[in-house]
């Protein structure tokens, strides 16, 4: 008897189980773009160091009030004030630049007249006296936190890394990940097919969802639907540590995928989910690497792709919520209700409202390239009338926030 398919949620759970991560490398912070932080990153220093100045004016004790004052010497960014503020005294400073010993409060430039070397108070000073100085350790103090582990790195995270005193970061080496699509029907990109035969398209495009991480991607094919040619495709990959296949098989759910997995040592840990598009997705292991067999119909592999592939990536690159996350969106249409299984219907969202496409085909790709997302039916799901909101998935970024 034929197992069922496995609920969405327990095949990705078992999925993500099999990702062990991969090995911890240090590299320079301008090289980690795209990588998730291994391990903690403390600060080495205190940011600011010193207290500063947040605007343009003058710096002086606040009990001074309401003046005049003798203005007697300057502080600009990288060029402080080596003195110190007495009663009576102020020192013109820029913004960025250290508060002088002595100064509490930072008269703004255009709330003071200077004659000379005298300074008077034209305007309000500011309330509280400490508003426009940023205090040594505003943003960060020596040994903080400043980034956790599994956290993207991107262009802020670089910045605060480098603030913070780091010149490398620990992360994870950049995953392998070959992709291999086949099919009798398929042709070389570019190449014009025949009316039985068909442009590959499938590789390509699961190697672009893969692109935004740090992978290095191997593609092969298209090739023909013969066991001994899928076979020696897996076996050339063996020092990938995933692989991903397209298609495949010409009778039956993955009939030549099965047994080319078998050929080259793998073993099948589960098969068939109960989703659409994306039902006949295959997960098996090779020793310490991972092979996931996509379904062939276009839309098939770009849901599984994002459901799996990505998530599977992300884990093994060490991010903490490898899976994407879901938003309410509201209905510009009536849905209809669902059947027996969980649906990702292909659509388009302005930011508020969502849209669902008019063709819902597994093998169309229009719908998908006119889609920012992916909205969910649950199975059984009662119809759902416009104005209703649903759970969408963004496609952008692999649908992580």
């Amino acid at each position: 008897m034929r197992t069922p398919p496995l609920p969405l949620a327990e095949a990705q759970s078992r999925l993500l189980a099999l990702a062990a991560a991969l090995p911890v490398e240090h590299r320079t912070v301008s090289e980690c773009l795209g990588h998730y932080l291994a391990e903690p990153l403390l600060a080495r220093r205190t940011q600011p160091a010193a207290a500063l100045s947040a605007m343009d004016g003058y710096a002086l004790r606040s009990a001074d009030l309401p003046g005049p004052w003798q203005v007697i010497g300057e502080s600009a960014a990288g060029h402080p004030f080596t003195g110190s503020v007495g009663a009576g005294q102020a020192v013109r400073i820029s913004t960025g630049a250290m508060v002088p010993d002595g100064a509490d409060m930072i008269l703004l430039q255009e709330d003071a007249a200077r004659e000379g070397e005298t300074m008077h108070l034209t305007g309000t000073p500011p309330a509280p006296p400490q508003r426009h100085v940023r205090p040594a350790g505003m943003d960060f103090s020596r040994d903080a936190m400043l980034i956790a582990a599994g956290t993207r790195i991107g262009p802020a995270q670089i910045a605060l890394a480098i603030a913070g005193g780091h010149s490398h970061l620990p992360v994870r080496r950049p995953l392998r990940l070959t992709v291999i699509d086949s099919g009798d029907e398929l042709v070389l990109p570019g190449t014009l097919p025949a009316l039985h035969q068909l442009p590959a398209s499938n590789g390509p495009m699961l190697c672009a969802m893969a692109a935004g991480l740090p992978v290095t991607i191997t593609h092969i094919g298209p090739i023909a639907d013969q066991l001994e040619d899928l076979a020696q495709a897996l076996g050339s990959a063996a020092d990938a540590d995933v692989i991903v296949t397209s298609g495949g098989a010409s009778v039956g759910d993955h009939d030549l995928v099965r047994p080319a997995l078998e050929a080259v040592g793998a073993s099948i840990d589960f098969w068939r989910i109960g989703i659409k598009p994306g039902k006949p997705l295959l997960v098996a292991k090779r020793g310490g690497q991972i092979i996931l067999g996509l379904p062939g119909n276009p839309a098939s592999a770009f849901v599984t792709g994002f459901l799996f592939m990505l998530p599977l990536l992300r884990a093994m690159l060490g991010a903490v919520k490898p899976l994407p996350r879901t938003i309410p969106a509201r209905l510009t249409s009536a849905m209809n209700a669902g059947g027996s299984r969980m649906e990702f219907l292909r659509a388009r969202w302005d930011g508020v409202t969502v849209t669902l496409d008019e063709l819902q085909d597994s093998g169309a790709l229009a719908p998908l390239a006119r889609s920012n997302a992916l909205v969910v039916r649950e199975a059984g799901a009662p119809a759902k009338a416009a104005g209703t909101d649903v759970l969408i998935y963004l496609l952008e970024n692999g649908g992580i926030a």
